[in-house]
């Protein structure tokens, strides 16, 4: 019998954090490192953004260069992990009645090839990619999580990708020694006492948590992917908060892990 696996958000970022070694990825490869090495990863990435819910299903999905501006060296960064058309297949009957397509077109997107190389160097986990419906409410995203649970006694890691806030707008580019905004620092002390009380219907209707909410989630698509960890969680599990840090003001690098 397959050990139960965690589900872990992980606040992946610029890009740029794949080419990166400090303290973010070296706390990457250590959550890693104390988990169960799953059989195989389901990666729900902030960067698969769009109408309709989808799932990679190759056998070998290619590692998506979704960005621009950045050096050559992040372009050339490549991250071979397998797919497995079975698990996208078990993603589509455990999702049932939502219309699952598979997808050869996609792959790995760097909310999810950007963490792996840090946590799973290797790239010998098969890693299956589901796609955020930009349509539907923040309560179907937590439903799917819900849906999505029995894949962690199977062996399979739940990962989400975002940022819990990611407000670039607001963000001190070429100002290093910018420290965390106030409404950043209260959103995400907020946060973590929700999710630590299991308020979980708060955190799905995040825009009444005020104005910090609003300035901290200008947009969902970071922000959903915590909500499939989160419907993923039992209510006996601990949580734990293994990287934290608010960089350029606005951006959040928390990861919440569950189990």
């Amino acid at each position: 019998m397959a050990t139960r696996q965690p589900a872990v958000f992980f606040g992946h970022g610029s890009p740029m954090r794949a080419l990166a070694h400090d303290d973010t990825t070296e706390a990457w490869h250590r959550l890693a490192l104390g988990m169960p090495r799953p059989r195989g990863i389901l990666a729900i990435s902030a960067h698969w953004y769009g109408p309709g819910t989808a799932v990679t299903a190759q056998a070998a999905p290619p590692t998506i260069h979704d960005f621009g501006g950045f050096p050559r060296e992040l372009y050339e960064i490549q991250y071979p992990a397998p797919g497995d058309p079975v698990l996208a297949a078990r993603v589509q009957r455990l999702l049932a009645p939502i219309a699952v397509e598979p997808d050869d077109s996609w792959g790995l997107d760097h909310g999810t090839w950007s963490v792996l190389r840090h946590a799973y160097p290797n790239a010998d986990i098969p890693v299956v990619q589901l796609s955020i419906d930009a349509t539907k409410p923040a309560e179907f995203h937590f439903e799917a999580g819900r849906a999505l649970a029995p894949l962690r006694d199977e062996g399979v890691l739940i990962a989400g990708s975002g940022n819990v806030i990611h407000n670039l707008r607001a963000y001190a580019w070429g100002r290093p020694s910018q420290g965390p905004y106030d409404w950043a620092v209260r959103f995400e002390n907020r946060l973590q006492g929700l999710i630590g009380a299991r308020e979980y219907a708060r955190l799905i209707h995040y825009e009444a948590l005020g104005p910090d909410a609003v300035l901290s989630i200008p947009t969902p698509d970071h922000y959903l992917p915590l909500l499939y960890v989160l419907g993923a969680s039992q209510s006996d599990e601990a949580i734990r908060f293994p990287v934290s840090g608010i960089e350029g003001g606005s951006l959040s690098m928390l990861a919440v892990q569950v189990g």
